[in-house]
């Protein structure tokens, strides 16, 4: 038989939970149970895989000190670390005494705490131990005390040796109708590289800056889609002379452009942007470079037909005027 002890407290030379882990760890040893003990503050950094040390376990012991409020952050860490990347089949067999000493109020609270908190996760509570300690000493030295400690560790001995069950509680029945907490389907050993993966603070690091740089790429090609979305407008509008009594559609589309450059002509005034469009009067097609090369005053939009470097059908008229409507020589 195999116990393992989680120590969730601080561990101080003055911590009464450390003087009760003691007694109950030479009653089992007497007992022939192989007793490992991991104090979780030695490893702080690497609480997400503190649950798989529970494999080879036939029971553990969950351990903390109230000081001022509640159970602690070590042993909530640990707790949550179970619920995200425990083996739930494995916590199902396992039995769990809680130990919940007190040097202010709350031991009570605090053991009723780690008690409902294995139920929920789905594991065996066993009866366990709490007390308040004003000072340390008297507290050793008091027989019964000693006594009651040694009772706890001989029932815990006889409860899992003997695989004692316990009645249905309310918290497995919440557990069963209400919690509904999305959870990735993983297997153990999924979970297992997974606690490690989060437990490694260069990986965590590493991923943190991929993905700072994944939101800075997307980032920039947003920009830059924003920047296509406006693309040419502005140009068509600063080089536009107005014709009295002109009216027309124009649809260019643009090789690699998701969607074609919409202008209108209509009493003196300029409509452009990015779109489809119905009741076209001249549909033309070209590409970037060329549309480029006639902003820059290098070409004109009736040389680019001409040498086929722009395709386009419609009324041919019209085509003819846009040379005459944007001058950008």
């Amino acid at each position: 038989m195999k116990v393992n002890i989680y120590y969730g407290g601080r561990g101080l030379l003055d911590d009464p939970t450390l003087y009760v882990l003691k007694k109950i760890e030479e009653v089992l040893n007497e007992l022939r149970v192989t007793v490992e003990r991991i104090n979780i503050y030695e490893h702080k950094n690497e609480i997400a895989t503190l649950p798989q040390t529970m494999k080879g376990a036939d029971g553990i012991i969950l351990a903390t000190t109230v000081e001022w409020l509640g159970i602690g952050g070590y042993m909530q860490q640990f707790l949550d670390a179970c619920w995200l990347y425990g083996d739930k089949e494995k916590i199902k067999t396992t039995y769990m005494q809680p130990i919940v000493m007190s040097t202010t109020y709350g031991e009570r609270e605090g053991e009723l705490t780690l008690a409902s908190a294995w139920e929920i996760l789905g594991g065996q509570p066993c009866p366990g131990l709490c007390g308040y300690v004003e000072d340390l000493v008297s507290f050793e030295m008091n027989k019964d005390y000693t006594n009651l400690i040694e009772k706890k560790a001989e029932g815990l001995y006889r409860t899992i040796s003997q695989k004692i069950k316990s009645l249905p509680s309310s918290n497995q029945a919440v557990k069963q109708a209400v919690l509904r907490t999305p959870q990735m389907e993983l297997t153990p050993q999924e979970s297992e590289q997974l606690s490690k993966y989060v437990s490694d603070d260069s990986y965590v690091k590493k991923q943190k800056e991929d993905i700072e740089e994944l939101a800075s790429m997307f980032k920039d090609m947003l920009g830059k889609a924003e920047q296509e979305e406006e693309a040419y407008i502005e140009t068509f509008r600063s080089h536009f002379v107005p014709q009295p009594d002109f009216k027309a559609r124009y649809l260019f589309i643009l090789e690699g452009r998701k969607k074609p450059l919409f202008a209108e002509v209509a009493q003196g005034e300029l409509t452009m942007h990015y779109g489809q469009e119905e009741n076209i009067d001249v549909y033309a097609k070209l590409r970037p470079e060329v549309l480029d090369g006639i902003v820059e005053g290098r070409m004109t939009f009736q040389r680019a037909f001409m040498t086929g470097e722009m395709t386009a059908k419609g009324n041919f008229k019209i085509l003819r005027m846009l040379d005459t409507m944007f001058s950008f020589a």
